[in-house]
């Protein structure tokens, strides 16, 4: 397939993707709980425990009592005392729940990001400088707890493709049928794409990925291509890629 020829099959899932029955019980996504929400606080709890089985992810964010994000230290512990998932134990889910109400009470997620990333419209000097400020809210040590929020790396090459803030940031600033489009500061054009195992093995496929490495790099190889098919929006092509991939079309 020629690059054309990839834009055109591109556009159509596009098209074809953006709608509500594209997420449901039959096709569960972390956004489902999201979207009952539209908060951002709630989407970034959303956003990082979406790894693993999807099933398992929306099962285990149905669990929990999102009120509590407005609850005293004790009574959020309390509460999330038999709450874990995968890498993440008790401790390191009531850390996230104190971290986040007491950024509530600080700023906003978006402000925050908007901090990081308004000097040179970089999405990732955005996202350092929140993980820098979320960290600081609350100062707990576990591998759980820094698999859950990542970290600001020391060099710049041989970085993760930090997936799940990617599409956390695509539901806040992309706004259609599937993306929330809670956010006004960010502009989608700088965007990155949100690079999963489904959607490099696509991309390779697909002729749209030179990189052999599972990293930023790549992420950011894959967005400048997607940005020839759509210079303003290169991150409406994800969810397209993603489906794709795991339903195994490409």
């Amino acid at each position: 397939m020629n690059l054309k020829e990839i834009k055109i099959l591109l556009d159509k899932e596009v098209i074809a993707r953006n709608n509500s029955l594209e997420i449901s019980t039959e096709k569960p996504d972390p956004l489902m709980i999201a979207s009952k929400y539209n908060d951002e606080t709630i989407a970034l709890v959303c956003a990082l425990f979406a790894y693993g089985n999807a099933r398992l992810i929306v099962k285990f964010l149905d669990s929990l009592d999102f009120s509590l994000l407005e609850a005293s230290d004790a009574n959020i512990k309390k509460a999330l005392s038999s709450h874990y998932y995968r890498f993440q134990n008790a401790e390191d889910v009531t850390t996230l729940f104190v971290a986040l109400k007491r950024l509530k009470e600080v700023d906003s997620i978006e402000n925050i990001f908007y901090e990081g990333y308004r000097k040179e419209k970089n999405i990732l000097e955005g996202l350092w400088n929140f993980i820098d400020v979320l960290k600081s809210m609350h100062t707990h040590e576990s591998k759980g707890y820094s698999f859950l929020l990542g970290s600001v790396p020391k060099k710049a090459s041989g970085i993760g493709t930090y997936k799940r803030y990617m599409m956390y940031l695509r539901w806040m600033v992309r706004k259609d049928n599937l993306d929330l489009g809670l956010w006004s500061k960010i502009d989608k054009k700088d965007l990155l794409l949100p690079l999963d195992t489904h959607t490099f093995k696509v991309s390779e496929r697909l002729g749209l990925l030179k990189r052999k490495t599972y990293d930023m790099k790549a992420a950011i190889e894959i967005t400048n291509r997607l940005r020839q098919f759509d210079k303003e929006d290169p991150i409406k092509y994800d969810f397209a890629l993603y489906r794709l991939g795991q339903e195994k079309i490409v």
